[in-house]
């Protein structure tokens, strides 16, 4: 035999249809999904603002041509940019000789194999 309870519910049909929230309630029902929905335009905004643009032209994605040379005692960065590209800005191929090494600065060491780029 199995006994079937049955249930009373007091109040009026209204009364049970009806959800109280509390403050920790309303917290996550709106405010973690706020805080997600910010996180995620926040970061698509960070994503669609990266400076992503290799190049302008496609010459300048070709590789540069570069040759090894090794640092006699007393050369400069300056004076080995003025003997591979002595027609160029020796600004730039200064430039060009720390970012194809990955130099942080300009020092360099005497017997040090450098990347220049070939004239």
């Amino acid at each position: 035999m199995t006994a079937i309870s049955t249930v009373h519910v007091s109040g009026s049909a209204e009364a049970v249809g009806r959800l109280h929230l509390t403050r920790r309630g309303r917290m996550v029902i709106f405010g973690v999904p706020a805080m997600l929905l910010v996180a995620v335009l926040l970061s698509m905004g960070g994503f669609l603002n990266s400076p992503a643009k290799a190049s302008d032209s496609v010459t300048e994605l070709q590789p540069t041509n570069t040759v090894s040379v090794t640092v006699q005692a007393g050369q400069s960065l300056w004076g080995i940019a003025g003997v591979v590209a002595p027609s160029r800005d020796p600004r730039e191929v200064v430039a060009e000789i720390i970012q194809l090494n990955n130099l942080l600065d300009g020092r360099i060491a005497p017997g040090r194999r450098l990347f220049v780029p070939s004239a």
